[in-house]
């Protein structure tokens, strides 16, 4: 979004052909199609966004609304972006360009892409890089200021955790997961009854659409107030118990494809359709069991001197001249030594990455030989490995995010809208 003062001038900017000046011709350059606070959109950013969805819905072979509501949605999106980044301005929160980089370089690690072939890929698509690069920075702090703000609106009590794994034991449905679609028919501020009615009406047509086979995607994106509108609906997985009680009253005996609704809310009536159904699988992780015996360098013991000093003690172990309890008990640093450096059972993703990778190289009954990580030198001793259900151990953090997702999703609907009320917003008419 652009500093207001600078758009309008822009907005005003004329380019003179190579007529006599007598004759120049006017050309709009860009205007503005929204003042948002103290903010603006452009109507080169509403388009450059119409252009961006249309070409992705190309490539895929999606439908799309017509024209007009596809602008609607989106000048929805860019408004609640401009709003959420004038919160994050105020908040403080930025992304530098070293965590935007790593960010971009993961992106084309998960698509099994490097960094350049990445950036040649969105050229190839007829994109700006450094404006899709901007795009994903504009998302990390949206992002965080969303997580920020509706994060201090929720509070989980310890009893609801308890009552919720309680009712998880319980239910045989807790091994079922949904992939669902949503789409919001929402009440505009401070509805009466006779606009009440009115909605309803919709949500009722829009379930005979979806019932008679229209595209459940292009009606989200068409008519849904919902803030994932643009992404055609998609709630994602979510089992059961993550899903909002309403919706998860009606999920019983339901199979894919059903379209369950009008259900009323605060915000307007939900239209929820099944998009596919799948059995949870049990969490498995694999933990490994070591000793260690810790030695940091100082200005006193220099690192090849610590290196030594470790070796010297492996030397007495492998010679069965000491164990290595007993010599960590006597050498090692840091609170494992009074217990023979025992770690204890754990995912080796937990430790330094040098020591996860040295432990990744080990068998059982196995020493390592010295080497350095963040926190000084180490040799280890690899005691056990083991797989183990992770399911029951990580019930009591599921059911925390369970209920935390539970709602978010209601409260970052309910935040938007508060910010919107308490927003100016102007949204000028389309130039035609």
């Amino acid at each position: 979004m652009k500093n207001l003062l600078n758009v309008i001038t822009l907005s005003t900017l004329l380019v003179l052909s190579t007529m006599p000046t007598s004759y120049a011709e006017e050309k709009l350059l860009d205007r503005v199609a929204a003042i948002i606070n103290n903010g603006v959109i452009l109507e080169s950013e509403i388009v450059d966004l119409m252009k961006t969805i249309k070409d992705r819905a190309k490539q895929t072979d999606q439908s799309l609304p017509s024209d007009q509501a596809l602008r609607i949605q989106v000048t929805e999106k860019l408004i609640n972006d401009t709003l959420i980044m004038q919160i994050g301005e105020r908040m403080g929160i930025q992304v530098s360009d070293a965590e935007l980089d790593q960010t971009m370089t993961n992106m084309a690690k998960e698509n099994n892409l490097t960094l350049e072939q990445l950036r040649q890929s969105v050229v190839d698509e007829g994109s700006s890089y450094e404006k899709y690069r901007e795009s994903i920075r504009t998302e990390l702090i949206s992002g965080e200021v969303s997580r920020a703000s509706v994060r201090r609106r929720i509070y989980i009590s310890p009893q609801e955790i308890d009552n919720l794994l309680e009712s998880m034991k319980e239910q045989t449905s807790n091994d079922v997961d949904y992939h669902l679609g949503h789409i919001l028919i929402e009440f505009p501020a401070e509805a009466n009854a006779k606009e009440m009615a009115a909605q309803k009406d919709k949500a009722d047509k829009v379930i005979e659409l979806l019932n008679r086979g229209s595209d459940f995607t292009k009606i989200a994106m068409s008519s849904s107030g919902a803030s994932n509108a643009l992404t055609g609906g998609d709630l994602g997985w979510q089992n059961i118990n993550e899903m909002p009680t309403l919706f998860s009253e009606l999920m019983v005996g339901k199979k894919k494809g059903d379209v369950l609704g009008p259900i009323r809310t605060g915000l307007g009536f939900s239209v929820v359709k099944i998009l596919d159904i799948r059995g949870r699988q049990i969490v498995e992780i694999e933990e490994v069991r070591a000793s260690h015996i810790l030695i940091t360098p100082t200005v006193i013991l220099s690192e090849t001197k610590a290196e030594a000093m470790l070796q010297d003690l492996l030397d007495k172990i492998n010679a069965g001249e000491a164990t290595f309890a007993a010599l960590a008990k006597e050498h090692s640093e840091g609170p494992t030594s009074i217990q023979g450096g025992d770690l204890g059972w754990a995912e080796a993703k937990i430790y330094d990455p040098a020591f996860k990778d040295a432990l990744a190289t080990m068998t059982i009954d196995q020493y390592h030989k010295p080497f350095r990580s963040s926190f000084g030198w180490h040799i280890i001793e690899l005691t056990g490995r083991r797989t183990i259900d992770a399911t029951q151990q990580m019930n009591k953090n599921r059911a925390y995010q369970m209920l935390y997702n539970r709602q978010f999703g209601v409260e970052q609907a309910r935040w938007i809208k508060q910010t919107r009320d308490e927003a100016y917003i102007d949204v000028f008419e389309t130039v035609k």
